[in-house]
């Protein structure tokens, strides 16, 4: 899987799932100050994370992660 589709995963479940405006989604967009993401939506994106890409990811590991860009980045890493 390349990094775009995962971004574009990610992206789409943040407009659909999270409902946050698409035009606050960008690379360098941060995940909690830019996108809004708070402490009970980090369950929904680790369950989104084991369905779409098939690991377990840690809330922990959410909370290490500042932008979208390193997030994306660290699913990869993951599947790679």
């Amino acid at each position: 899987m390349t990094i775009e589709e995962i971004q574009g995963k990610v992206k789409n479940f943040l407009v659909e799932e999270l409902e946050i405006d698409e035009d606050r989604i960008s690379g360098d967009a941060r995940l909690k100050e830019d996108m809004g993401i708070d402490s009970l939506e980090v369950v929904d994106v680790v369950v989104m994370v084991d369905q779409e890409f098939g690991f377990k990811m840690k809330p922990e590991d959410f909370k290490q992660l500042h932008t979208m860009n390193e997030f994306c980045d660290f699913i990869a890493s993951r599947i790679a």
